[in-house]
């Protein structure tokens, strides 16, 4: 039976580039796939290429494919990212220039575009699932709209040849499934294998979450080396069953448990798991160690692919102003809680009003609140207070106030900071799969 070995090289659009390397040096694998978008990203970079049409990709995707490619095109191992995020002609272009300059030849990459669907759901004037308006009544300005497209534009890329594919806003296990389809020749039909190829996507796509990290908690979990940790490997079969694993000698473990701990990851129903591609099913998966760091997985199903496809919204949600201050020894609660209530007495006084306020004691409350925190009482303490604001200027105020409590009490506070940034907010809305149009190009080097 056929089997292909993928390596995920990035479960976010920061992570570590030490691993990716580890991967095509030492991995053995056929496949690289970077995993670098969230939710927020791509509409960042959206506005990042409205300033300049050059940008709005990955920041680190120069960084990656300068590391990467020396071993990718000595060993003819094929890559397959997000990278291109709002701007995938760009991310192409910047490949294309590194690979030239490491002197490739016959080298194809492919762009994916069509997932910036902003006129499509402005002329339907959308409603939007958190904000429950259709955009024309929501009162924010939105600055994108991009639909999670499935796998199938990566896979024709591929079958044409493509050594390198540079998408943008496609659903994370999509980037693996495609590889799957083109290799195993599944079928866009092929529930059954599509579902358990998005299982086996899912369970790569966060990294080094499955090799360990998301695991560890120490004295409980111990998981060995996480500053060395090694990102995952599946040997995929044909009929798409896979062992998930990593170099052998990296940081890090593959158990059973690490991936029960991924596969549960950002997962709402098991049993039906939406994607573009296919409704995958995890309830009947079997995971049994098959070796060190060698963990079989069996098992999963899907069905028909829904007929909408989700479609992520940036809009823009006013600015948050931010300071912080820091106080230890003894009495640094007290000073602590003194230096918020004086905070609070100040924005009364100059008449400042946040739409929304936090007043947190790192250390003490600032994750699950007053009720859940036990009654401590820490060596130190930071005060943080976060206000949201419609304007720059008034959100520039918070951290002015914590500031001045260096010199107008409480005694001993240090480490100052502030900030003020602006807020780009999320929601989602579907439209008919039928308004995505996607689009394949080429740049040979």
């Amino acid at each position: 039976m056929k089997k292909i070995r993928i390596g995920c090289g990035a479960g976010y659009g920061g992570d570590r580039i030490e691993p990716a390397v580890e991967l095509v040096q030492k991995g053995n694998i056929q496949y690289l796939v970077f995993e670098c978008l969230a939710e927020r990203t791509i509409a960042i970079g959206q506005r990042q290429k409205k300033h300049n049409p050059d940008a709005g990709y990955n920041e680190l995707l120069a960084a990656r494919m300068q590391a990467v490619l020396p071993a990718c095109i000595e060993k003819g191992i094929k890559i397959v990212t997000n990278m291109g995020s709002a701007n995938p002609r760009a991310a192409a272009k910047v490949t294309a220039d590194i690979a030239r300059s490491l002197g490739a030849k016959n080298l194809k990459i492919a762009i994916i575009e069509g997932d910036d669907v902003y006129e499509q759901v402005i002329a339907q004037d959308s409603k939007l699932d958190e904000l429950k308006q259709p955009i024309s009544q929501c009162g924010k300005k939105i600055v994108s709209a991009n639909a999670y497209i499935g796998a199938e534009p990566m896979v024709e890329a591929l079958n044409n040849g493509a050594d390198i594919v540079i998408a943008g806003r496609v659903s994370d296990p999509s980037l693996f499934l495609s590889i799957m389809m083109h290799e195993f020749k599944w079928a866009a039909n092929d529930w059954t294998h599509l579902g358990k190829g998005t299982i086996l996507g899912h369970l790569l796509e966060c990294a080094g979450q499955i090799t360990g990290g998301y695991f560890a908690d120490p004295g409980f979990r111990d998981v060995p080396n996480l500053a060395r940790l090694g990102f995952p490997i599946a040997e995929i079969s044909e009929d798409g069953d896979a062992i998930i694993t990593k170099v052998e000698g990296s940081g890090g473990m593959v158990t059973p448990d690490t991936c029960k701990e991924q596969m549960l990851y950002e997962i709402h129903r098991p049993d039906e798991y939406k994607t573009p591609d296919v409704i995958a099913d995890f309830t009947n998966i079997t995971f049994t160690q098959d070796g060190k760091n060698r963990v079989a997985v069996t098992g999963g199903n899907g069905r028909a692919r829904p007929e909408t496809l989700k479609v992520s919204v940036g809009y823009e949600d006013g600015w948050i102003g931010e300071g912080e201050m820091s106080y230890a020894g003894p009495g640094a609660v007290e000073r602590g809680k003194l230096a918020l209530e004086i905070v609070k007495e100040r924005f009364a006084i100059s008449n400042v009003k946040p739409q929304e306020v936090r007043y947190d004691l790192i250390g003490v409350n600032s994750l699950h609140g007053a009720t859940l925190s036990q009654n401590s009482q820490p060596y130190e303490v930071r005060v943080r207070v976060a206000g949201r604001f419609a304007t720059k200027a008034e959100a520039a105020v918070v951290g002015n106030e914590v500031e001045t409590l260096y010199t107008n009490g409480p005694a001993g506070g240090g480490g100052a900071m502030k900030s003020v940034k602006e807020i780009v907010a999320m929601d989602s809305t579907y439209i008919s799969r039928d308004l995505v149009k996607t689009n394949i190009d080429y740049l040979e080097v």
